[in-house]
This record gives structure tokens, sequence and C-alpha cells, in this order.
């Protein structure tokens, strides 16, 4: 079996399997957010116990890049991927089955720590590519990545349309199986590049995390727009189960697809990014945000309205995520995956919270809630470029 060495090149067929699996095993943590209403009335549940199906489904990728991601530097990936992808097999089919909202909840939180693969890719293809082609590969496995997020919307929407809730999840156990066995026949050998202890690869984390104020900051911008972006997520089933749209699952599906083109677009400036510099996107990610919310806001009762301001979050969401994740694995090239662990554990928790925050906004104030709450962490966002730049003009002179 051919193995891999950094900086020496990666196939191409091995780039276009780490893509198409990398999607596919992130759009689990998004299957669920068409269907929510349908969830809700098959369990007896509550809007609030529905909503938490995401919060907890984030979390648990949250506890995934945490703890498994950072195995990659010190195990062999081939079984680090393979396990994660045979749990995540059993646990959608145990939402499929499941017989209330706490087996949801449950199984759930394991499908998100198991959906890590695509971030044991992304650092791959940027420590093995040729450094020409760094940028660029990285940008690659990231539109799958992000094909996959934004694409589960579609499908779920649709195929909860015709076939159920339990039926979208059953096809996700089948997809979970078809991608174990594209990994495991197409994976080379890898070397890993710690050895240690499993306590002491940890505790380098939280070292990695103390001296780099770059990856603090790079890694905090992009949990606020990411968060920002999971706002208009989180409770778009329940808008649009009201009038004046009174849809189905189907409608969000579609909603899906066009911030799946935004953002399947966004993901090609990735080559970009050394030209233009990381604090330039990010600013111009937090605007296209700030933008996006003004017209949620104002014209959010008209689809047209709803189509701009996606596309506009979603855009605005990767433009920041492409930036500050390449200035995080730059920052330590020898230790990406440790570095990835910081990036992606910090936007998920900032998913996370974007999504409970938005939750508490609609129940109280409804859909004028969602979008205050998706315009405060995009601000945020921006005073953080401000404060980056001033720290970093200051340091020069």
């Amino acid at each position: 079996m051919k193995q891999l060495e950094p900086n020496k090149g990666i196939p191409a067929c091995l780039l276009l399997m780490m893509s198409a699996v990398g999607g596919l095993t992130v759009a689990n943590l998004y299957y669920n957010q068409p269907l929510l209403e349908e969830m809700k009335a098959a369990l007896g549940a509550t809007e609030v116990e529905a909503g938490l199906i995401t919060v907890i489904t984030q979390l648990g990728y949250a506890a995934g890049l945490l703890l498994v991601v950072p195995l990659a530097d010190k195990c062999s990936r081939r079984k680090i991927i393979g396990t994660c992808l045979g749990i995540a097999a059993v646990m959608t089919a145990a939402i499929g089955m499941a017989p209330n909202i706490h087996v949801v909840w449950l199984a759930s939180f394991v499908v998100g720590v198991c959906s890590v693969v695509p971030q044991i890719f992304v650092p791959m293809a940027g420590l093995f590519s040729a450094p020409q082609n760094k940028s660029r590969n990285m940008g690659f496995v990231l539109s799958g990545l992000l094909t996959g997020v934004l694409g589960a919307r579609v499908v779920s929407g649709y195929v909860g349309l015709w076939l159920g809730w339990r039926g979208m999840f059953f096809i996700a156990t089948a997809i979970m199986v078809a991608c174990l066995a594209a990994s495991l026949a197409m994976l080379p050998v890898m070397k890993p590049t710690f050895q240690g202890s499993y306590g002491s690869l940890m505790k380098s984390v939280v070292q990695i995390f103390m001296r780099h104020s770059t990856i603090r900051h790079y890694s905090l911008r992009a949990a606020l727009t990411f968060a920002s972006m999971m706002c208009i997520w989180s409770c778009m089933a329940f808008h649009l189960a009201l009038p004046p749209f009174s849809a189905d699952s189907g409608m969000v599906g579609m909603l899906g697809l066009c911030g799946m083109a935004g953002a399947v677009a966004a993901s090609g400036v990735g080559k970009y990014v050394p030209r233009f510099g990381i604090q330039r996107f990010s600013v111009c990610g937090g605007v296209l945000q700030l933008v996006a919310w003004a017209i949620a806001l104002w014209w959010g009762n008209l689809y047209v309205g709803l189509i701009l301001a996606i596309v506009l979050v979603d855009v605005g969401s990767q433009c920041n995520q492409l930036s500050n994740q390449s200035g995080c694995l730059h920052e330590v090239p020898e230790a990406t995956n440790r570095a990835n662990t910081i990036f992606m554990t910090m936007l998920f928790m900032g998913g996370s919270l974007g999504t409970f925050v938005a939750n508490i906004g609609w129940t109280h104030v409804g859909w004028t809630g969602v979008c205050g709450a998706g315009l405060c962490f995009a601000l945020l966002s921006l005073a953080l470029s401000a404060y980056c730049w001033h720290a970093s003009h200051r340091q020069q002179v």
C-alpha cells in the first residue's frame, strides 16, 4: 500500500474521495434541521426540545473535534476514520428507529462525535500536498465539506417530504456504510507526527492554544461568523411552517440549495487568501453577514428576502472559515491536526451557541429575535477583526 510523505503530493483520486466522503459524513450534522417540525410532531416534543436536537448534535461534533481529531497526529488515520464511520452508521440507524426524543438526543450526540472525519482530511490535504498546491487542495476538500453542510438540508428536506424523517436517517446509514468501504479501500499509510501518550498529546493541544494568540483570534473570529450562520438555519423550519409561508420541509431543502450554491462558490476563492490576506477576507465576511441580517429582518416574510439573506450569510461565514483556518494550520505546520482541533472545536462551539441563542430568540420574540441574535454575532466578529488589526498595527509600529 502506498505511503504518503509530507509535502510530496496527493493523488487526485484520493483528494476526490476525501472531498466526497468528507461532505457525506459532515452532512449527518444537518439532516435534522429541515425535519425538526416533523420530528417534533412524531415524538411528541416541544419546539424547544426539538430545537435541542441540533444543539446536541453540534455539541457532539465539538467533543469529537476536541477528543478524537488530535489522535490523527498520533495514531493510524485509517483506523480512526474507519471506527468513526462504522459507529456513525449504527447511530443514524438508531435515530431512524428512535421511540422518543431522549434516544434521538443520545444518538445525535454520538453521531456528532463520529462526524469529524472531514476535519482529519483537511489537515491531510495541507500536510501531504506539494507546497505550491496546499491552499488549492485544502480548498478542494473544503468544497466537498461545504457541499455536504448545505446539501444535507436540500436532500433531507425532499426525502423527509416523500419518505418521512425516519427514512432520511436510514438512508444516512447506507451512505455511511458506503463511505466506510471507500475509505478503507483508498486511504494510504501515513506516518504519525507525534510520539507520546494520549495525555501528553492533549496537553500539547492546550500548550498550542496558550502559546499562539493568533490561533485563538482566528478561531474565535470564525466561530462568531459560524454562529451567525447557524442562527438562520436553526429556526428556518419553524419560520417557514407559519404564515405567510405555511411551507413543508421540501421548501427548507430548496432554500438550502440556494445557500449551497453561494458557499461552494466562496470556497473557490481560497487560493486568493495569500494575495489579499486573512484580515481582508474576515472583514468582508463580517460585512456580508451584516447585510444579510438586515435583509432577513426587513424582508424575512418574502422568499426573495430569505434567499438573499441565506446566500450572503453563508458566503460571509465561509470567507471567514477558509481564511482563518488556513492561518491556523500554517501557524504550526508540525501539528496541523491539533491546530485544526482548536479551530474546529471553537467553530462548532460557536455554532452550538448560535443555535441555542437563536432558539431562545425565536421562543420569545419570533423571527425578529433570530435576526437580532445573528446580527450580534456578526458585529462581534467585526469587532474582533478591528481589535486584531489594531494590535497588528501597534506591533508593527
